[in-house]
């Protein structure tokens, strides 16, 4: 599942906005919920990252997705 995270003032991964199924459709609801201009990919082993940044590249939200183990 993919879950999108908005910066609450303290923390990127603050408040939970929504989950999805599949990455464009949270990339959907980001846009849609989360004002941001660039989306940095940051794939490791155990989680893929979207982090979603301001003009100023200051990070305004995430989505992230667990990936299994041993895929």
């Amino acid at each position: 599942m993919w879950k999108i995270y908005k910066w609450n003032g303290v923390y990127i991964q603050g408040l939970f906005i929504s989950q999805h199924k599949t990455e464009s459709a949270a990339m959907k609801k980001a846009k849609k919920e989360i004002k941001f201009k660039y989306a940095v990919r940051d794939d490791r082993d155990s989680e893929l990252r979207i982090w979603l940044d301001a003009e100023d590249h200051t990070p305004v939200g995430v989505i992230i997705k667990k990936n299994k183990k041993g895929a």
